[in-house]
């Protein structure tokens, strides 16, 4: 089998190779133009905006040559973008030309009634009866999906639908997830980062003889109205931060309200906590801790850099090296975060945002994370806008140049905010977003009333900006996801801060993971059946093994709270 892979220059496609080695399957790059008439088969995958796509594969001289690889009846797997490009049009990039091979237009999810990147863990329903189990897909799994637009099911479109192999619903949208006819086979959803499951997927089509994967009949059209509830799962997602210790490892640490160094002997006799007094709490390998999350049933992994960058983006080779590793080892989403921003090198090159985030990518990242620089560049928005507006982006900033590239699922914002206490008759400028103590909740708080001030440099430094207008800012830059931390709950295993939540929650339409707090496993019920929020992560209680990601899981369940099992 001459099995290629295309990458049209955006997007994460290490992790696809990833799996390929993992499955024990030999390929080859496409590296030209001349390399479509040597492929017997051909896989696309990646993320990124429609438009990106279609620019990469016209810059690359891939376009016409794809067009012609698909037309002359070898078999294709189109993923995610992959997928996307094979219709007419996207609503994304509207002066962007698909391949046109399906005919129908890729629209945006509508944001009516859910947030928007459509971002986690869905089912897919087959709509033949007959075709139980074709290409390996599974009914009763779930799989990872990470889009804003997507193509709309629309059964009374004969032309399009017999193209349709299987629907997920999102809202109260049906919308297509497999397209499977002759020669083609695609999926919205990411198999190489949805578990065991998008294993045996890849694995069902890859094993099949390369003529029946070429002779797939059209699927009857088959009404599919919505259910009265989707099958998105909320996320339990395992945060690493990463820095170096004073010996230069990088070494996973978690900090007492960011403080990461061990302390003081409490006791004299302590002889052990007298030997690492001062020294960089290290809790793990990044790359053992990542493989052992994975394997607990981790929905998502993060990757957090707080060393951040000492000379150069570029140049911080260790860390992506423990991106590459961890990709090698997981098959779910990996979100990378620390330094994200441009910067100079020591020899004075300048590298922009894009270029970092592109490094990681291509190390095996899905999604970059962005903290303070986000900061920065809301308040210059608010400057340009004057007098209390909200503006727009220039087009500069991190979140905006790695969105257009990308797509803003790419692009996290990781938010760290600090409670102000107020009076509680207090007409300030933050009024509207005070968080009023309850009478059954913690007794320093009763009676009192709080806004929240946004921090940079991992909470070192406050800013004249409110919680709110930092999430509303960076959701008009083009962020797609918000992890919500909390400075004053952090590290003190009261649970999450629920009022923080439930205020950003209520004013933004995209995912928000919330951070900062947990310490049973309760404390997921809690925020999960408080707030209408995606994802919750947590650090310390799971490095320590105080709380397992699967005992957080079987109390999901239990409280009848839908997660990937």
């Amino acid at each position: 089998m001459g099995l290629y892979l295309l990458d049209y220059g955006a997007g994460n496609v290490q992790s696809l190779a990833n799996t390929l080695k993992k499955l024990g399957y030999d390929f080859t790059w496409i590296s030209s133009p001349a390399d479509f008439h040597k492929a017997t088969s051909l896989i696309f995958p990646g993320v990124g905006a429609f438009g990106s796509a279609i620019d990469g594969l016209i810059s690359r001289g891939y376009l016409e040559p794809l067009r012609e690889y698909i037309a002359s009846g070898r078999p294709y797997f189109g993923i995610c973008i992959g997928l996307q490009v094979l219709f007419q049009s996207s609503t994304e990039s509207p002066s962007s030309t698909g391949l046109g091979i399906i005919p129908a237009v890729i629209q945006e999810f509508d944001r009516a009634d859910k947030a928007v990147p459509h971002m986690g863990w869905n089912a897919a329903e087959l709509l033949d009866p007959e075709c139980k189990t074709h290409e390996g897909l599974d009914e009763s799994s779930h799989y990872y999906f990470v889009h804003s637009y997507r193509a709309k099911y629309d059964w009374t479109q004969p032309d399009a639908a017999q193209w349709v192999h299987s629907t997920t619903q999102y809202g109260q949208e049906v919308f297509v997830a497999t397209v499977r006819k002759g020669n083609v086979f695609g999926c919205q959803f990411h198999p190489e980062k949805s578990g065991t499951a998008g294993l045996k997927l890849l694995a069902a089509w890859l094993s099949e003889p390369e003529s029946a994967r070429a002779s797939t009949p059209p699927t009857p059209c088959i009404p599919r109205p919505p259910k009265p509830r989707d099958g998105l799962t909320k996320r339990i997602v395992a945060c690493m931060d990463v820095r170096s210790n004073d010996n230069g490892d990088l070494v996973v640490t978690k900090g007492d309200q960011y403080d990461v160094r061990e302390k003081a002997p409490s006791a004299p006799d302590d002889t052990l906590q007298a030997r690492t007094a001062g020294a960089v709490r290290n809790l793990g390998k990044p790359v053992a801790l990542a493989a052992r999350y994975y394997a607990a049933g981790a929905d998502e992994l993060c990757l957090m850099n707080i060393t951040s960058f000492r000379h150069s983006p570029l140049r911080d080779q260790p860390m992506l090296a423990v991106v590459r590793a961890a990709a090698a080892e997981v098959c779910v989403p990996l979100t990378i975060g620390g330094g994200i921003k441009d910067a100079v090198d020591p020899d004075g090159t300048p590298r922009s945002a894009l270029e970092v985030a592109g490094a990681y990518f291509r190390a095996g990242a899905d999604k970059v994370s962005v903290a303070t620089e986000a900061v920065y560049a809301v308040e210059r928005m608010r400057a340009r806008a004057g007098d209390g507006g909200v503006g727009d982006g220039d087009g500069t900033s991190a979140i905006e140049t790695i969105a257009h590239a990308y797509g803003r699922q790419a692009v996290v914002v990781s938010i760290d905010p600090r409670r102000v206490y107020v009076d509680p008759a207090y007409d300030g400028p933050y009024a509207a977003e005070l968080v009023h103590g309850t009478p059954d909740g913690a007794e320093k708080e009763r009676g009192r009333a709080w806004w929240y001030q946004c921090t940079v440099k991992g909470g070192r430094e406050d800013r004249p900006l409110s919680v709110v207008q930092l999430a509303q800012g960076v959701e008009r830059l083009g962020a797609g996801e918000i992890i919500l931390n909390s400075i004053d709950r952090d590290g003190t295993g009261l649970g999450f801060d629920l009022g923080l939540v439930n205020l950003v929650k209520k004013n933004v339409r995209i995912p928000v993971v919330a951070s900062s707090g947990a310490g049973r496993k309760e404390h997921f019920v809690e925020v999960f059946e408080g707030t209408g929020v995606e994802a919750a992560l947590a650090a310390g209680i799971f490095h320590r093994q105080e709380v397992g990601i699967d005992e957080v899981k079987e109390a999901l369940a239990a409280a009848h709270i839908s997660v990937r099992t």
